[in-house]
């Protein structure tokens, strides 16, 4: 049985949430790969605080290997700091595939030198990072990533098969920005869970949340979620133009944790009837939500909900983010143009009168987005030569 060892230390890991390195695991693992995690003892707890690890080698739900690394110095929370024994935990793995989570961090250069010694091991390389999340200012900009990760980059490039970002704005910054070979750079989308897809399909998910909501089946449901907070404070904007439209079959949940100068805007819109915030839910229990909406909107800046639910087959509302088109698999989505309570009403609108423009949309998603955004086929992709 081959080995894959994906290392996560370019900041905390989580188990049991929906990103990338969560879901290419589990399905690296079922493709029947033995899988190990290398990662920081760092992982994301309740109310999204950090907290430390005590188990540092512990076996998750999909049978993959998580050996969890103390810091040598810095914190997690620093650019620079340094991972104790990575080069040893390598060495106990003996992987055949290294899958390398985001290539900014210092200990990079311990891969290279055990990449050095072990000239069998491919290596692919992804990326998180470009200009809506990462070089905001010109410290972090010129110093951290035109000068510090781009010589980390540099120096595992030789060794590594495909860096992949996964947003084509990611891949830009890899070529740009760090400087990486063209040929070598190519996108990995990311995706849905296909089993929890396959869940929360199941009609019985579907009427026990619209039953809880009071919810109609012949009610036009729209669903938001995800922090709200300054950078993703759209989602006020959305609720204002949900109440303006003068439709009793339209109804909105919104779920998330909110920022505490937020609380009082936010719980004043939701009258918990046409507009319901429901708090924070788990990654899991999102699918179940999404699945039941039969329109999905993100007014603000993009997260990883975004694929997903073009993977669940929901067509979506989102605001136009450079770099983000590819959720559009050819007419499943409408971007937003503006920060304004008038075109998401307008837009909204125009959707739900609409039966034909509905319907196309749902056709899109359905048919398209499933299989283009799903993990299994994403995880194949991860690893092909």
């Amino acid at each position: 049985m081959k080995k894959i060892a994906h290392v996560c230390l370019a900041g905390p890991y989580t188990d049991g949430l929906n990103y990338q390195e969560n879901l290419i695991t589990k399905y690296h693992a079922k493709m029947g790969y033995e899988v190990f995690v290398l990662a920081s003892q760092y992982q994301w707890g309740v109310n999204n605080n950090l907290e430390k690890n005590k188990i540092l080698k512990y076996i998750n739900q999909y049978g993959i290997t998580i050996i969890c690394l103390s810091l040598l110095y810095g914190s997690v929370n620093t650019r620079l700091k340094w991972y104790k024994g990575l080069y040893k935990k390598l060495e106990d793995v003996n992987p055949d595939i290294l899958f390398i989570h985001g290539c900014q961090f210092l200990n990079i250069f311990t891969i290279v030198s055990y990449i050095k010694k072990h000239h069998n091991v491919k290596v692919y390389v992804d990326n998180h990072a470009d200009f809506s999340n990462s070089a905001t200012n010109w410290l972090s900009k010129n110093i951290l990533h035109k000068f510090l990760w781009r010589m980390c980059a540099k120096a595992i490039e030789p060794y590594t098969t495909k860096f992949y970002g996964v947003l084509p704005a990611r891949v830009d910054f890899l070529k740009n920005i760090y400087k990486l070979p063209a040929e070598k750079c190519d996108l990995l989308v990311m995706g849905a869970d296909d089993e929890m897809v396959e869940q929360a399909n199941k009609p019985e998910v579907h009427i026990r949340i619209r039953k809880k909501y009071n919810i109609a089946d012949d009610d036009f449901l729209i669903v938001t979620g995800g922090k709200i907070d300054k950078p993703k404070k759209q989602t006020l904007l959305l609720m204002q133009a949900i109440k303006q439209i003068q439709n009793s079959k339209l109804k909105l949940i919104v779920f998330g944790s909110i920022v505490k100068e937020l609380q009082t805007k936010v719980l004043e819109l939701a009258d918990g009837k046409k507009i319901q915030y429901i708090g924070w839910i788990s990654s899991q229990e999102s699918y179940s939500y999404f699945s039941t909406a039969d329109l999905v909107c993100f007014p603000g800046r993009h997260s990883v909900f975004w694929e997903q639910v073009v993977g669940q087959g929901i067509p979506l509302v989102v605001k136009d983010w450079k770099g983000t088109h590819h959720i559009d698999v050819g007419g499943n989505v409408v971007f937003l143009k503006k920060d304004s309570v008038e075109e998401i009403r307008n837009v909204i609108e125009k959707i739900v009168s609409n039966s034909s423009i509905y319907s196309k949309m749902k056709k899109i998603a359905q048919e398209k987005g499933l299989k283009s955004f799903s993990y299994k086929e994403i995880a194949k992709k991860s690893i092909e030569e």
